[in-house]
Order: C-alpha cells, then sequence, then structure tokens
C-alpha cells in the first residue's frame, strides 16, 4: 500500500515550500535543523485547554537540570502518563510537543508529563536515559500531588521518545518499579541496525531516511560500541521477560517498522502483553502531526482508548 493522499499532498507542499535549493536536514549543524523543526510547531495549533498546566524543573544524575510540564486535564485524572517525545535525540522539545499532550491528556484521561530530557550532541548519550529516568521516577514519586490519588502510571513516546520509553520499561523491571500499567512504544527506535529491509525501501525515505537516522545516531551515539548497549538499542536486551503490557505502532512506509516491530515480536515471544498495530499509507512521524494529517487523529483516539481500556480494568480490580 503506498502512502496515503493527504501524507503526499503534506510531502508536497513541504518540498515546494523549502524550495529547490533546500539542504537535506542532516547536511546541517544540529542549531539549523533545530530551527527549521521548530518551525512547524505552528501548524499543529494550540490544543485543548487544561484544568491545570504546571512546569518543574528536575535535577539529572549529573547536576545538569531539565524541564517538566504537566498537563492535567480534570481535577482528578485516572492516570499519569509520561510522554518522551520524538526528534532523534537531537531536535524538538515539549513546546513542539505540547499540543500532542493536551490532546493525550483530554482523550485518555490521564494527567500527560512531557520530558524536556536534554538533547545531543550537547548532551550524549546515556543523559537522555538519566533524565527520562529521572522524570518517570518522579512522577511515581507525586502521583497524589498530580492526580489526587495512587492512579495507574503510563510511560511512552514516539521514535526516539519510543526508544527511551523502551529503556524506561528495561529499567523499571530491573528495578523493581515503579510499576508501569503499560509502555506505549509509537514507531521506536529499537536498534542501530540500518541493514534491515524497511532502511532500504524508496518509499519509506520521507520525512527520516536513512542518511537522517544515521545522523541522529551519530550525534547521540556515536562510539558504534555503545550502541549495542541495550540502553541504546533495546532490541538487544537480552531478555524481555517480566517488562510492563505494551502498545506498539508502527508505520508502513518508515525506516524504523522493521526494528519496531522485531521488538514487539520479541515482547510477545517473551509472554509480554503486546499489542501491535502497524498504521498502513503512514510515514515516520505522522503520529506528531496533529491536526495535520487524518491518520494523526486516528492513531490519538486508538492510542488513548487503549489507556482508557487499562483504566477501567484497574479501577475494576
Amino acid at each position: 500500500m503506498a502512502l496515503d493522499n493527504a501524507t503526499i499532498a503534506f510531502l508536497n507542499a513541504s518540498a515546494e515550500a523549502a524550495g529547490p535549493e533546500a539542504k537535506p536536514m542532516w547536511h546541517l549543524p544540529p542549531a539549523e535543523a533545530r530551527a527549521i523543526s521548530a518551525g512547524m510547531t505552528p501548524m499543529f495549533g494550540t490544543g485543548p485547554d487544561m484544568h491545570s498546566t504546571q512546569e518543574h524543573l528536575l535535577t539529572g544524575i549529573d547536576g545538569g537540570q531539565f524541564a517538566v510540564r504537566v498537563h492535567v486535564p480534570v481535577e482528578k485524572p485516572a492516570g499519569v502518563f509520561v510522554y518522551l517525545h520524538g526528534g532523534g535525540w537531537v531536535l524538538s522539545d515539549i513546546d513542539s510537543f505540547d499540543t500532542l499532550g493536551r490532546q493525550l491528556a483530554e482523550k485518555s484521561g490521564c494527567a500527560v508529563v512531557l520530558v524536556n530530557y536534554r538533547k545531543a550532541p550537547e548532551s550524549r548519550f546515556p543523559i537522555a536515559v538519566e533524565d527520562s529516568w529521572t522524570a518517570l521516577q518522579w512522577a511515581a514519586g507525586h502521583l497524589e500531588e498530580i492526580a489526587g490519588a495512587q492512579v495507574p502510571l503510563f510511560v511512552g513516546g514516539d521514535s526516539a521518545g519510543g526508544n527511551l520509553s523502551a529503556v524506561m520499561a528495561l529499567r523499571a523491571r530491573d528495578n523493581n518499579g515503579p510499576q508501569l500499567a503499560k509502555q506505549i512504544l509509537i514507531y521506536p527506535v529499537t536498534d542501530a541496525d540500518f541493514s534491515r529491509g524497511s532502511y532500504l525501501e524508496d518509499e519509506n525515505q520521507t520525512l527520516l531516511t536513512t542518511e537522517f537516522m544515521q545522523w541522529f545516531w551519530d550525534h547521540y551515539v556515536p562510539n558504534p560500541e555503545d550502541r549495542r548497549h541495550h540502553e541504546a538499542s533495546p532490541l538487544r536486551a537480552e531478555s524481555l521477560e517480566g517488562l510492563a503490557p505494551a502498545l506498539v505502532i508502527t508505520g508502513a512506509h518508515d525506516v524504523l517498522r522493521d526494528e519496531g516491530e522485531a521488538y514487539a515480536q520479541r515482547l510477545q515471544e517473551a509472554g509480554v502483553p503486546t499489542e501491535h498495530r502497524r498504521w498502513e499509507g503512514q510515514m515516520h512521524g505522522f503520529f506528531s502531526m496533529v491536526n495535520v494529517l487524518p491518520a494523526a487523529a486516528e492513531a490519538m483516539d486508538f492510542v488513548a482508548a487503549a489507556v482508557r481500556a487499562d483504566l477501567k480494568q484497574e479501577a475494576a480490580r
């Protein structure tokens, strides 16, 4: 199945707006690439109003600081969802994902904690992992302050954020908590292997190309040996047994498709309750294209419904 019409129209409009002289993002220094990426944010709109929004400054393992933003949709949300955004560990921030976070909060009934983990190359692996872990532990320790009760805790994210979310589930298992209701991995990075079939298919070279993904890895984990560590490439973890239940979403035309689906398969083989859905007609990044691509709204509703089902099941216990 080919890319859907909405995606093709978006890609054509983006190419026309950029002009024929535009350099590929992976030929740019991070600062320039970040500026171009941030320029897309206004198209996402402002998102629904929240009951409250709070900002907190957390201190990382090395003494550096980073922000989290907590969107609370109602007075007593039914859960707390720590969301780790995409951007290849180099691009984007919680401002760029604010609309997504608000929509996720409204539709799921959870308070959403957006984590502005520090980016490479200024902060290379494992700083993003450590910041994410600090934020997850902080959320687990502040459930009552955020939601008014000891509610279920979710972790999830897209792309590089899906990578970090998978690593958080591994850490939570290996450290006997915090207990996670579910890990939600949206086209996650799970391995630094560019030989997989989805990396080689021409129709998958859209917003995220093979060269762009190599650029991200070069900035985040420049040492090839370090890329084999399971906290960089969670597919390489020795065992996935005992992890939190998982929801894995992949895009049919995404260079990351095969590694995301390989991770879903390994989770299933390890006995982890896992639901996987491949979104047909979609490229990498579609989930974050809120108010732009119809598939983004469909996928958001799908994720929110899965979270609400878990919350309903938890409430019935």
